[in-house]
């Protein structure tokens, strides 16, 4: 990841989630820097890091590495679903097709793909709620794609 979208995304997530601001602990020390906390979560979502490994590499427990995994993805969904997590508006789709129409596809808004990732480190608490036919929990991916993006 580049730094200025590592740098605005730490940015974005400590103005909305206390959560990922510096505190101190009882004894007084500071706790885990917000930097650590989003790179932690990053970790774990992009590699399938376990949360105990996690603890062997940066010294946080497995508890709060979960802790903190669930607060970046509320925190990222709630900061970002607007934007990105958003049904086309009017405005969009008439782009869209433009576009596509200048490109010789006519009537096309983007491209649509799928598929069913296996989460092999998925916490036992939330397997019951990714798990399908299979019986192993999943992730499905969607990617939409129209030119810009």
């Amino acid at each position: 990841m580049r730094r200025h979208v590592f740098e605005r995304l730490l940015c974005d997530v400590q103005q909305v989630n206390p959560y990922f601001r510096q505190k101190r602990d009882r004894a007084g020390r500071p706790s885990f820097s917000p930097h650590q906390k989003v790179t932690v979560a990053l970790r774990m979502m992009a590699y399938g890091s376990p949360a105990d490994s996690i603890d062997e590499t940066h010294g946080m427990f497995e508890s709060t590495c979960l802790d903190t995994f669930q607060e970046f993805c509320d925190t990222i969904v709630q900061l970002y679903k607007e934007e990105y997590l958003r049904e086309p508006n009017q405005e969009d789709l008439n782009r869209l097709l433009r576009k596509a129409e200048d490109r010789g596809f006519s009537g096309m808004i983007g491209s649509l793909d799928c598929m069913h990732w296996d989460w092999k480190n998925c916490t036992t608490r939330w397997q019951g709620g990714f798990s399908g036919r299979s019986r192993k929990p999943t992730v499905v991916l969607d990617a939409i794609a129209s030119y810009d993006t």
